[in-house]
């Protein structure tokens, strides 16, 4: 499909969400706003690309026409010379278009939680743990972002043996999401009388903020069982058909209540139960993932599993991933990290990019396959 027609369908898809922005329907459903107003923002940034390049394609086939009709010899000299400068507009903003349609995580637009820990260095590793610390601390305040401590272990030395904070701000995750991994650190400790240089890590984790966990509760996947209350009661508690078992079919959870006469009522609280059970399951369900992504994110602390060295000698940041090196250490710091993350940003883009077109091209020759 053309990019021209992608983009034709995304602004029929923003006229969509603005519509359902102003009714009455969305208006009172505070989660569906909210979720229809991101949609909206997000999908409003690449039709304001998509236009521009709309426009920029019908000014070059314009050019193409008037270079091509031959009625006049210089205004089709005038227009080739324009059309070279318009072809490598197109060139940049269909690249630019193409990064935009990209599928965002969607985890990018939440806060995020920061987990610091010194690794193989000893007292320098815990030192250096303290410097990333007031690094990201800067950073979130040049965002004009929050920041809420959560807890930390620090040493005597002034340094950190972990540090766990929240920072608050829209789009925290999707920015600071590249620093998980290992840093590491080249430079001559305070305590080294002899100047020798020595490398110490320390582990960075970035999580995307957990958002509660809503349980909703199919009446289907429930069985309802009423039965006569047993054991000890007041008038009627163990005569008449009150008592309720609820079985969650999926989970196999069951809950049973019998305490109040009624049986609505002991249902009600069997719910309550059974809510609260499943919520519980489901946070120790999130917790694990988290806990899996946090391993894979910071490996074990060593050096060798770095993604960015910070050499002091030689004043400069390597980030080893995407090859790239600043000598600028002293003001990444003090938290000017955006170079950086922008690069980290980019490569990643690119790369999603690359799959994307690669699984295109594969369904393409599936498709002319099976179609011969």
């Amino acid at each position: 499909m053309a990019l021209v027609e992608v983009v034709e369908k995304l602004e029929k898809k923003l006229a969509e969400l603005a519509e359902k922005l102003s009714s009455p329907e969305v208006i009172n459903d505070l989660k569906a706003l909210r979720e229809i107003s991101k949609q909206h923002r997000d999908l409003s940034e690449i039709v304001e690309v998509g236009i521009r390049y709309k426009n920029l394609v019908r000014q070059i086939e314009d050019n193409e026409e008037l270079r091509d009709s031959g009625d006049d010899k210089e205004i089709a000299e005038l227009a080739q010379a324009e059309l070279e400068e318009l072809y490598q507009k197109k060139e940049s903003l269909e690249e630019e278009l193409k990064l935009l349609l990209v599928p965002r995580d969607p985890n990018d637009s939440r806060n995020t939680v920061l987990e610091i820990r010194a690794g193989t260095g000893g007292d320098e590793a815990a030192l250096f743990a303290a410097d990333l610390y007031r690094m990201y601390s800067r950073y979130a305040d040049s965002m004009g972002w929050k920041l809420e401590p959560l807890s930390s272990h620090p040493t005597g030395v002034g340094g950190f043996k972990e540090v766990i904070f929240l920072i608050k701000g829209d789009g925290a995750y999707g920015k600071l999401k590249y620093e998980s991994g290992v840093h590491r650190v080249q430079r001559v400790p305070v305590t080294e009388s002899s100047g020798r240089i020595h490398t110490s890590a320390a582990s960075v984790a970035v999580l995307p903020e957990a958002e509660d966990v809503d349980i909703e509760i199919n009446p289907n996947e429930l069985k309802v069982d009423v039965f006569r209350s047993t054991g000890p009661g007041g008038q009627s508690v163990n005569t008449t058909d009150s008592a309720v078992r609820i079985t969650h079919i999926p989970t196999g959870l069951v809950v049973t209540c019998q305490d109040e006469k009624s049986q609505l009522k002991n249902k009600n609280k069997a719910m309550k139960v059974l809510r609260a059970r499943l919520l519980e399951q489901a946070q120790q369900q999130q917790h694990k993932e988290i806990a899996d992504q946090r391993k894979s994110m910071v490996s074990t602390g060593d050096r060798s599993a770095k993604i960015r060295t910070y050499n002091f000698p030689q004043g400069r940041v390597t980030d080893h991933r995407i090859g790239l090196t600043v000598h600028q250490l002293d003001a990444i710091l003090q938290g000017d990290l955006q170079q950086i993350i922008d690069a980290l940003s980019i490569a990643d883009q690119q790369e999603k990019l690359k799959l994307s077109q690669q699984d295109q091209e594969g369904e393409k020759t599936h498709q002319g396959d099976t179609g011969r």
